[in-house]
């Protein structure tokens, strides 16, 4: 069995039968869309309310470590956001053993650059899993210490459910916000 080839099939299926095309259209309105009170989002530099701000752009995620035990609600905006950090830059190698190529991600300010930018890391992605076959799978991560030891194989999986997880979350939200304007009977 080529455990390589099922590992990008997994993602692959998902990534072209259920999530990305559930993304197409994806307006500013939704992207930015708060379903509660204190939901968690991307804002411009200097502007989010929350404990810590991550990004090298002007738009920043909100985060808090350690993480509230109740955690916020997130924008459509936050999770694509860390979709595209679980991703990684684009031009960074994913499975070299160094963080070096890891810095900072520029978030996006609107819907369509957020699409491009989780295409781009998925394409990355996938070609790096595709590259590094059957053999590569048994390598060990090398970092962070905790994931030193730990097969390639486990991070392709942890990255895989974060995008099956997160993207099923994104869609949710995308029901909700066309929902909300809806007059049910």
């Amino acid at each position: 069995m080529n455990w390589n080839a099922e590992l990008v099939d997994q993602l692959e299926w998902h990534w072209q039968h259920q999530l990305r095309p559930r993304l197409d259209g994806l307006t500013d309105d939704e992207y930015f869309w708060k379903p509660v009170p204190g939901s968690w989002t991307l804002s411009r530099r200097g502007q989010s309310s929350a404990p810590i701000s991550i990004g090298a752009g002007e738009f920043t995620l909100d985060y808090a470590s350690p993480p509230p035990d109740r955690a916020p609600v997130t924008t459509i905006a936050w999770r694509l956001a860390h979709l595209i950090d679980v991703f990684g830059p684009p031009t960074a190698p994913h499975f070299d053993g160094s963080l070096a190529d890891r810095r900072a991600v520029a978030f996006a300010g609107t819907a369509s650059a957020a699409l491009r930018q989780l295409d781009e890391g998925h394409d990355a992605w996938i070609g790096d899993v595709r590259h590094l076959g059957a053999a590569g799978l048994a390598w060990p991560q090398g970092h962070p210490p905790e994931y030193a030891d730990a097969p390639m194989a486990k991070l392709i999986l942890h990255v895989h459910r974060e995008v099956i997880h997160h993207g099923a979350e994104i869609c949710l939200l995308r029901d909700l916000y066309l929902w909300k304007a809806a007059k049910v009977t």
